[in-house]
């Protein structure tokens, strides 16, 4: 009987799930330096640091010249963009001065921000180390992301505002906290005040809505909100347009008119993006669009599958839509395809393809470096580019 009650009384253990989160905190500290989140925050100080190393050289760019004129006066909208550039490069004078790497601070950090949302993208799809690993790699080495990151723009800030997006409408799906609309509203309003190519990535949300099963939460009060969130955040920049009739527009067409923009074919358009992107990553991106429309678990976050196919087409078909406009929708798509190939990796027979794989993104995003950030002396990069026979096979 002593025995008996003894076992009635002791206590019942009962497993508790730990989240993924907070058990990273009890593993040991080898494990948290070498863990996904870990290699990301690695990855993103490498890209930092060679914004910063580059930021010295080569001088102004001619737009940077415009937009320290434009913080000199500032205003709710101009004639080439909206208002954020022009208060950011206002705050970057006030406090660091006018010297280059001053000017282009907040671009670069900008960048590494982008690198550690894209390693957020891929957890939050469901990859590992590897995956989360290979979407911050992606970005890193990615020719048009280095070359937007360089110098202060409204470029530098547009894969950021995206990113932010997508990853809050992946939390959207993941926990059906409509809630969350209000956090995408805020992040596209103040995209919409750096600069308008967010609209691209809004009129792909609403059309990947409505193509999936969460065309339903039209039904909900808080996407509604958070556009009316943003359409507030907007409404200045707006109003300035309306009084002085739209001149963005007509900046616009005077370019189209005076023949800037070169034309190109739907062949070349691609090409140029992969050149954009790097050639190698390119796989990437393919292995992105699979996992929205073919990989068991990407399929309910589908809607970032048709967003990525119709901006591509809205930009692609537009008469001013130019290749690097497409640029700020790759942290996403490196996200979810850098998740398809570390599944597809993961089998024992192709897991030494991981490393030789990321070799040869390193190496195809080193040789072209040179090309987006001036890493290299002036004298150095036209030798490098006699090297390589670059301008002979440009013409």
């Amino acid at each position: 009987m002593p025995s008996a009650v003894a076992e009635i009384e002791a206590p019942i253990e009962v497993p508790i799930e730990v989240p993924a989160h907070e058990a990273a905190f009890d593993a040991p500290p080898a494990a948290l330096f070498l863990s996904g989140a870990a290699i990301v925050f690695y990855i993103a100080a490498i890209k930092l640091a060679i914004h910063l190393y580059a930021a010295r050289f080569y001088g102004y760019f001619a737009d940077e010249l415009y937009f320290m004129a434009c913080s000199r006066h500032l205003e709710w909208g101009y004639v080439d963009q909206p208002p954020l550039i022009a208060l950011i490069v206002r705050i970057e004078r006030v406090l660091f001065g006018d010297s280059l790497q001053s000017i282009r601070l907040f671009a670069a950090i900008a960048g590494a921000a982008t690198v550690l949302l894209a390693g957020c993208i891929a957890r939050e799809l469901g990859g590992k180390r590897f995956a989360q690993a290979l979407a911050a790699v992606a970005v890193l080495v990615a020719g048009v992301c280095l070359a937007m990151n360089h110098y202060i723009s409204m470029n530098a800030f547009e894969p950021l505002a995206w990113a932010g997006c997508a990853l809050i409408l992946i939390r959207i799906i993941k926990t059906g906290n409509q809630k969350l609309w209000l956090w995408f509203g805020l992040i596209g309003g103040i995209a919409l005040e750096n600069k308008y190519g967010i609209v691209f990535f809004a009129t792909g949300v609403v059309a990947g809505l409505l193509l999936t099963r969460q065309r339903s939460v039209f039904l909900k009060p808080w996407i509604w909100l958070g556009g009316l969130l943003a359409f507030l955040l907007f409404l200045p920049n707006l109003v300035w347009n309306i009084q002085h009739r739209f001149p963005f527009f007509e900046m616009l067409a005077n370019i189209r008119n005076s023949g800037r923009n070169v034309p190109l074919t739907h062949l070349q358009f691609l090409g140029q993006l992969g050149l954009h992107m790097n050639p190698v990553a390119v796989l990437i991106v393919l292995a992105g669009l699979y996992f929205f429309f073919g990989h068991p678990q990407g399929k309910q976050f589908r809607v970032l599958g048709w967003a990525s196919l119709v901006l591509l087409a809205v930009i692609m078909f537009s008469a001013n839509g130019r290749p690097y406009y497409v640029a700020p929708a790759y942290p996403m798509l490196f996200g979810a395809g850098a998740v398809a190939m570390e599944g597809w990796l993961s089998r024992p027979r192709l897991q030494w393809l991981r490393p030789i794989y990321v070799c040869l993104l390193l190496i195809a995003g080193t040789i072209g470096a040179p090309m987006a950030v001036p890493v290299l002396s002036a004298e150095n990069f036209l030798r490098y580019t006699q090297w390589l026979h670059f301008f002979s096979a440009a013409y």
